[in-house]
């Protein structure tokens, strides 16, 4: 479990094919605290930490994970998004992130507007569902707050310490792909009421 606040921004140092899933060899400043087994989230893709070095980390990406976010895209000096998960007893600043990509977008535009910047995200239309005005959404591993939403479209406005410290500075470009998470607690409450839509209702008289 993560909560989207992102605490390092490391580099792709190597890749290394693995004959379908591909190793990924991560620069990062809290390399020397990890452990093998460990999760870390990963522009926002929980991985498990297959390796710890002074300097580095690496993670294996299996063939799932692959088609289902950004990472074959991904190459050697890439910046990405990282957070350790979240220890029980801590304090929760973004929102409940479990780490699974639901889904990737486009960056379909980017505005400078003030002291911050929107940005509009197509998506999938079957997770629309999912959304609601300011509600919570994560994007490459980034707790943000939904400021619009268009038919298939959303858009998040970014301040200016998220854009220094995470990858979007860097990473997000108009036509550039993105991972998406949708809010846990909007399709628990979603799978919740399509399941009583499609129960049998029960006829009047009849105890159960």
């Amino acid at each position: 479990m993560f909560t989207g606040i992102i605490k390092d921004v490391g580099r792709i140092e190597q890749i290394d094919d693995l004959g379908g899933g591909l190793r990924f060899t991560i620069a990062s400043t809290f390399a020397p605290d990890l452990t093998v087994d460990e999760s870390i989230s990963v522009n926002g893709a929980c991985q498990t930490v297959v390796a710890a070095h002074d300097d580095t980390f690496a993670v294996d990406s299996i063939e799932e994970t692959l088609r289902k976010t950004t990472f074959s895209t991904l190459s050697v000096g890439d910046p990405v998004n990282l957070e350790r998960p979240l220890q029980a007893g801590g304090r929760l600043d973004g929102h409940f992130v479990q780490g699974h990509v639901d889904a990737t977008g486009t960056i379909e535009q980017v505005e400078r507007e003030g002291t911050d910047w929107l940005y509009t995200v197509s998506f999938p239309e079957q997770y629309q569902r999912y959304l609601i005005p300011v509600g919570s959404i994560t994007i490459d591993g980034i707790s943000l707050t939904v400021a619009r939403i268009g038919t298939g479209t959303l858009t998040v406005a970014i301040i200016p310490h998220t854009y220094e410290h995470t990858i979007v500075s860097d990473a997000w470009i108009e036509g550039g792909p993105v991972n998406l998470e949708f809010d846990m607690l909007g399709k628990y409450v979603v799978g919740f009421m399509e399941a009583n839509e499609s129960a049998p209702s029960t006829p009047a008289g009849v105890d159960l």
